[in-house]
């Protein structure tokens, strides 16, 4: 097993190259040298279960990973009952999506606290998946994984611990680490090894070697404000705010991971994924020649 790259939605340059269909995705994907691809649903799953299945079968010919990003509008944390009803419908519209594309992991965001606890908020989201595990287990979608994700605004559940958290509800889950966000709601706090570090290990520590070896990531670089946290994705040329991926990719080569790795830079997300694969695959070597 290896660590695959890819890009979330299309960068400018799918255009700007040429391409028009989604159904030529694999191709871009195969020239800019990457094998991964998260397909964007944040506004809604609108591809039809066949077209997915067309799409799915293109990219499983040309050996590229797919994940599907949930829509955004999901809040597992709400206190309205409804709005975490429908939660579980998208949820299960993502699924249907991603199933009938071969792919098997679901990104979703786990919604802000409101004007609640932090704590009242992490018990809402807990019973929220569990529902939506169940329904996904009922009408035969046992095999897709749903990935909650780290979030980059303070006032959204979504750190470490309460995407961990969330995670241990069933052994399927896996945790979308999305270092740009972490890096936001902490303003800055990943600069050094150590920071990087404490991040995997927490993920092996309560959630096991598999799943720390195998989880979602999310990386981009992020500006940020405070109290608030994200403001807006960047790319790798800003050299203002981070996080950078040096680490990130020391650290997949030490453990031996293979996490699918998703740029979300702003336009330039296939481009700044080949800088990530050249940037793990340059720590690789250097570990192998020790």
């Amino acid at each position: 097993m290896k660590p695959c790259f890819g890009p979330g939605g299309n960068a400018e340059s799918f255009k700007k190259l040429g391409y028009k269909k989604i159904s030529q995705v694999p191709e871009y994907i195969l020239k800019m040298g990457l094998d991964a691809y998260e397909y964007e649903a944040g506004r809604g799953v609108k591809i039809s279960e066949e077209a997915a299945k067309e799409f799915g079968e293109l990219c499983k010919q040309s050996n590229i990973t797919l994940s599907l990003h949930a829509p955004y509008y999901i809040s597992l944390s709400s206190v309205d009952n409804q709005k975490r009803l429908n939660s579980i419908e998208y949820i299960a519209q993502s699924a249907i999506a991603a199933n009938a594309m071969g792919a098997q992991r679901v990104i979703v965001h786990s919604g802000s606290c409101g004007k609640i606890s932090r704590e009242e908020a992490l018990n809402i989201a807990k019973d929220t998946l569990k529902m939506a595990k169940e329904h996904l287990d009922n009408i035969g979608l046992s095999n897709i994984r749903i990935c909650p994700e780290t979030m980059g605004k303070t006032n959204q559940l979504g750190s470490l611990e309460e995407v961990l958290e969330l995670c241990c509800i069933d052994e399927s889950f896996l945790p979308c680490i999305d270092f740009g966000h972490l890096n936001a709601r902490t303003f800055g706090g990943l600069k050094l090894f150590d920071d990087f570090k404490y991040i995997f290990d927490s993920i092996e520590n309560k959630l096991g070697i598999s799943r720390a070896k195998e989880f979602h990531v999310h990386f981009s670089k992020i500006e940020y404000t405070q109290p608030g946290g994200e403001k807006r994705h960047l790319t790798f040329s800003d050299q203002e705010f981070g996080p950078d991926f040096e680490f990130v990719a020391e650290l997949t080569a030490k453990k031996n991971a293979y996490p699918v790795f998703i740029c979300e830079s702003a336009g330039t997300q296939a481009e700044d994924a080949q800088i990530m694969k050249q940037m793990f695959l340059n720590a690789k070597n250097l570990i192998e020649e020790v």
